[in-house]
């Protein structure tokens, strides 16, 4: 530096700040090295190809003097091109810092040569900037000496360079000079530092005071109530004042970090008195410091070598030595001090919440408390997260603090508060600049006589840029930009900190401690993130991840901690924050780190809440089912018993009956229930889900609710499928009257999370049972519709025809023979098809409809077949059924007239079922939503049929329960057997009457046709017939667009000729006549288009009413 230059032209203070900055920079790209080059996932490839490995050993061997001819090298000739783009991005970043330290070096040197006066209560933000370069320098030199393949990485990549451009990279000598010199940092940079020690012995001097005064115990904090904005009532509106705010919240590692490298830097000084007592301090506070990010520096261990060998050092030595010795009572002062903190923030934030207006004049003491929070966080996490050496008696385990997750989330109530009233504070810290700083600062101003004309300009523009401010500014939300200000605030302290200056800064402390106040309002109104950022940042978890999972499981898991579990997704906010634009390549992999942080812990909160609800859920149902009629004897037989047991000493013990409801009554509030401790945990872990509705997280909004939405959707999803118990190998599935009210049960105790979290159950229970009115859910998993529409249709009904089971009109169910173990009634009576038709909904009961009338389509289908095997037969006896001599021959000839009976019946129980499975869908929904219902109604009765739109007016009515002339599905069912030719189709389905009206006599021939008056239904469900010739009838007929009516008299007339034949045949043989004859009844009187005048035109009414009389009289076994 040329001594002409003026103290306005050496530009210290822009120098200061642009070196720091780019340290940072440097920092964290030779950080990214560094891990790349550790990671083998990461590594440049040409580090661990094998057939570069001797041209490496031999650049390392012989770095920086390298011969380029060697043959050991002619490896790289082939892919020169390859290693100089691969490792360009590292040379030159060794590069950057060769200049950075060259940069800083000089800058050293001015200062030294200014004599610039260095005091952190006078000049707080030039000693800072100072102290930060030459704590900066000293830990990017040390992260240089870490990088494992320096040498082979410079080295291979200037023999590449200087293999395809004939020369040397110009840096490479001065470069490859550095890694040698470097080799051992700390002793380097001691020798460098010998010219620098008055100045830095200065500047750390000044910091002693304020180092003790930080270095408080937590009982000292307690009793000076450090932290309490209430401790003196009278003076709470007061403002926080300070000489120098920001000493106020800088942290004690940054202090430390100062004290231990500028004395370790400059040993030469710990000789002087007063020095080692704060150097030998800072050396008992744990055993490590952060150099960057989570790359530590084992202090202890490395100024011991540092200093080992050199003469005069060994008291140096065993100071180091005793304050390793001393450092386990660290470990109780800390946890001391965080106990403090846990109760001082919870109380500062309680008091901010009820008065945030207390923001703006409280704010130093709010940023001093996150200040110390954040440096004891910092400490534990990295004493937590790195061992302790193997001679000292301390594990890992002494430095975990369980209640950690109480005091970050302290920590991010307190941010979340200033960042929710940033207005407020705009506008306070406003009026505070515009009002008593400008005030004082022109009296201040006008009592320095003499100052040179830059100095003048500054302090004017000072006056000028304050007294402009006004809180309309912040009313129309203009930005503000203060450092302008702060710079030449910077740039004042250095002009007037060299010596001889004037003015000198240590002869106007009014000017200082009113400017320091300045710099710390302007920062509250323009840079309150940067603020926060700095006094409570926690991105250093992003580099601990094992660390932070680990501590939220264990917060999770914890009952009394849970409350705070949401501090961990609110803290991945942060990690962006520690990307620098020296290293812009880095902010992906860092985002995605958080989000999928934040996802994780947010999911795992919600699925902890979901699992403890489960066990919830299922002791309530437990409950609930306790109160069911089907456990009604049991407790009436308990209740009237009484149990008695005799021990060995005959006396009687009384084993008392607990009734439902008997855990309600307590005898002490103390004892808890695992029910109870259930609900704490719930409740507990629900006040964490709710303590913000959303988290921003690298341009990502996340929702906590969300996430229980979410998990509670999935968790009730798979409990109501699991309440159907549906056993496939064992063809089994719960009654649905049980599943209907489990499911109510379970939704009472879900509802009662809206008291704890105000997430919308309606919502949940809404979209998840209309999935399940679907037979497939979102996930494609199958659902309670499909199951019940499974077992209905291939279990139930297969048993109606195999197993004796009768569909009792008189019942509304299917009911069993005597003695069988399954019992149908409580599949199909009136309470559980309402149950079934309040869990499928109108969606599911109409997919089982759907169901059902593809099974009649397919026995329709062999019908058609078996109609077209006989065509010719019946057609003769279509033409001569009024012919019994012909009639009989004819019929003699029909082949499976059996199996067409058969089919009918099959046909005739689907639709009786359907019928029942209709009837409970309308009262369901007319209990519902009766307006609707009264609507739909309305529409099917009074909607013209001859209009083009009464098919889609019949398919609502149907889907609503309703009954039609014709079912539109059973239509759309039988669609896909027509005939292209219609006259064939009529034909077809003329024939098919044809053959079942021939058929019914064959029934009389078997026993099982008996009918059951008590029932009124026969023994083989022959009675379904009815439905399904009047049911087919009328789709065949609107398909195919023939008359129902005329196909329907025309059966009625066969029918009748056929069964009145039966009174010629024989007693004996005819075991169930009169049963059959009541077939023609049942016919006419569910069918829409006959009438019984129509009935009595061909067969005698006598003859219904004689055989009516004779079935009634019979006695039959009880069915169940």
């Amino acid at each position: 530096m040329e001594r002409g230059l003026s103290v306005t032209e050496q530009k210290l203070a822009e120098k200061l700040t642009i070196l720091n900055e780019r340290g940072e920079g440097m920092l964290t790209r030779i950080y990214n090295i560094k891990k790349a080059c550790s990671d083998p996932k990461s590594r440049p490839g040409f580090l661990m190809d094998k057939a570069l490995e001797p041209s490496i050993k031999y650049i390392v061997r012989k770095f920086p003097q390298m011969d380029t001819k060697a043959t050991q090298l002619q490896a790289v000739q082939s892919i020169q091109n390859e290693v100089m783009k691969g490792l360009s991005n590292y040379y030159f970043t060794f590069v950057d810092i060769m200049e950075f330290k060259d940069n800083a070096s000089e800058l050293l040197t001015a200062i030294d040569a200014s004599f610039v006066h260095f005091d952190i209560t006078l000049n707080f933000d030039l000693t800072k900037a100072y102290l930060d370069l030459i704590v900066t320098l000293t830990a990017l030199m040390i992260m240089v000496s870490r990088v494992d393949d320096r040498r082979s990485v410079l080295g291979l990549f200037n023999h590449a360079f200087e293999m395809r451009n004939g020369r040397s990279e110009e840096s490479f000598p001065r470069l490859g000079q550095m890694i040698l010199d470097y080799d051992s940092p700390l002793k380097k940079l001691a020798e460098q530092f010998v010219p620098h020690q008055q100045r830095v012995s200065t500047a750390l001097q000044s910091l002693h005071e304020i180092y003790l005064r930080k270095s408080m115990t937590g009982e000292q904090w307690r009793q000076g109530q450090i932290l309490s904005i209430i401790n003196a009532p009278a003076n709470i509106l007061v403002p926080g004042q300070s000489k120098v705010p920001a000493v106020e919240y800088l942290e004690v590692s940054v202090i430390q970090r100062w004290i231990m490298f500028g004395y370790t830097m400059c040993h030469q000084q710990l000789a002087m008195p007063g020095i080692t007592d704060i150097w030998k301090m800072a050396l008992q506070d744990g055993f490590c410091i952060t150099l960057f990010r989570d790359e530590i520096f084992m202090f202890h261990k490395e100024f011991h070598n540092m200093l080992d060998g050199m003469k005069g050092y060994g008291k140096r030595i065993k100071d180091i030595q005793d304050a390793a010795n001393q450092m386990a009572a660290s470990v109780g002062i800390h946890k001391e001090r965080r106990n403090y903190l846990r109760s001082a923030l919870t109380e500062m934030t309680l008091i901010l919440a009820d008065q945030p207006g207390l923001l703006g004049p409280k704010m130093l003491i709010i940023l001093h408390g996150l200040s110390i929070a954040h440096d004891e966080i910092l400490w534990l996490v990295r004493h937590c997260c790195n061992p302790a050496p193997r001679s000292r008696k301390l594990t890992q385990e002494d430095f975990f603090d369980s209640k950690l997750p109480h005091l970050l989330f302290a920590v991010e109530e307190l941010r979340s508060m200033v960042q929710k009233y940033s207005s407020v504070l705009q506008r306070y810290f406003i009026q505070y600049l515009s009002g008593f700083d400008v005030y004082m600062l022109k009296q201040v101003v006008q009592k320095i006589s003499i100052c040179s004309e830059d100095i003048s300009l500054i302090m004017t523009s000072f006056i000028d840029e304050l007294s402009s401010l006004s809180v309309k500014q912040v009313e129309s939300g203009e930005l503000f930009h203060f450092s302008g200000l702060r710079l030449d605030w910077l740039r004042l302290q250095a002009y007037t900190s060299v010596r001889g200056s004037s003015p000198e800064l240590k002869d106007n402390r009014d000017l200082v401690e009113l400017m320091n106040n300045v710099v710390f309002h302007s920062k509250l109104v323009d840079l309150q993130d940067e603020t926060l950022a700095e006094v409570s940042d926690l991105s250093i978890f992003c580099f601990y991840p094992g660390f932070f999972e680990e501590s939220f499981v264990r917060c999770l898991e914890d009952i009394t901690q849970s409350r705070y579990c949401i501090a961990f997704p609110l803290i991945c906010g942060h990690f962006m924050t520690c990307t620098s634009d020296f290293c812009p390549e880095e902010r992906h992999p860092i985002g995605d780190r958080s989000l999928s942080a934040v996802n994780l812990f947010l999911d795992s909160m919600a699925k902890e809440a979901r699992n403890i609800m489960s066990q919830v859920c299922s002791e309530h149902i437990q409950q609930h089912q306790q109160l069911w009629h089907t456990h009604a004897v049991r407790m009436m037989t308990e209740m009237a018993s009484e149990r008695r047991t005799k021990d060995k000493n005959k006396k009687n013990v009384h084993v008392e009956f607990k009734p439902p409801g008997i855990e309600s009554f307590r005898k002490s509030r103390e004892t808890l229930t695992s029910l109870d401790t259930k609900l704490l945990s719930l409740t507990e872990l629900c006040h964490a889900i709710t303590h913000t509705e959303a988290i921003p997280v690298w341009e990502h909004i996340f929702a906590p609710k969300e996430y229980l939405s979410s998990q509670l959707e999935e968790f009730f999803a798979k409990a109501v499928v699991s309440m159907a118990q549906y056993d496939i190998d064992n063809q089994r599935i719960a009654r649905p009257s049980e599943v209907l009210s489990n499911v109510k049960a379970m939704m009472s105790s879900l509802r009662s999370l809206e008291n704890y979290t105000g997430v919308d159950t309606a919502r949940v229970f809404n979209h998840v049972l209309l999935q399940q009115t679907q037979p497939q859910d979102s996930q494609g998993a199958n659902t309670i519709t499909q199951m019940y529409t499974t077992w209905y249709l291939d279990v139930f009904l297969r048993r109606v025809m195999t197993d004796g089971i009768v569909y009792s009109p008189r019942r509304m169910a299917f009911v069993n023979r005597p003695g069988m173990p399954f019992r149908a009634e409580e599949y199909t009576d009136v309470n559980e098809l309402q149950a079934l038709a309040e869990l499928l909904g109108a969606y599911g009961m109409r997919y089982l409809g759907e169901k059902m009338m593809l099974q009649i389509a397919s026995q329709v289908s062999e019908l058609k077949k078996l109609v077209i095997m006989n065509k010719d037969v019946l057609v003769a006896l279509r033409t001569n059924f009024d012919k019994p001599e012909q009639c009989i021959e004819l019929i003699r000839r029909l082949r499976n007239m059996d199996d067409v009976m058969l089919r009918m019946i099959i046909i005739g129980v689907i639709l009786s079922f359907r019928q029942l499975i209709q009837q409970a869908l309308d009262s369901v929904l007319k209990t519902r939503v009766p307006y609707m219902m009264s609507c739909i109604t309305d529409m099917r009765k009074n909607f013209p049929h001859g209009n083009n739109d009464r098919q889609v007016v019949d398919e609502m009515a149907t889907s609503a329960g309703q009954e039609c002339v014709v079912d539109p599905l059973l239509c759309a069912a039988l669609r896909t057997l027509k005939e292209k030719k219609s006259e064939d189709d009529i034909l077809t389905w003329s024939l098919l009457l044809v053959f079942v009206a021939v058929g019914l006599p064959s029934l009389a021939y078997k026993d099982a046709s008996e009918y059951n008056g008590e029932l009124e239904a026969h023994d083989n469900n022959a009675h379904c017939i009815s439905s399904s010739v009047n049911s087919i009838t009328g789709a065949l007929c609107s398909n195919n667009g023939d008359n129902p009516e005329d196909r329907l008299r025309e059966f009625l007339a066969i029918t009748s000729s056929s069964l009145l034949k039966l009174g010629m045949e024989a007693e004996k043989d005819l075991k169930a006549r009169e049963s059959v004859y009541l077939l023609l009844d049942m016919v006419v009187q569910q069918s829409p288009y006959l009438t019984m005048d129509v009935l009595e035109s061909c067969f005698p009414y006598a003859l219904l009413r004689n055989a009516y009389h004779e079935v009634y009289q019979k006695r039959k076994e009880p069915f169940l």
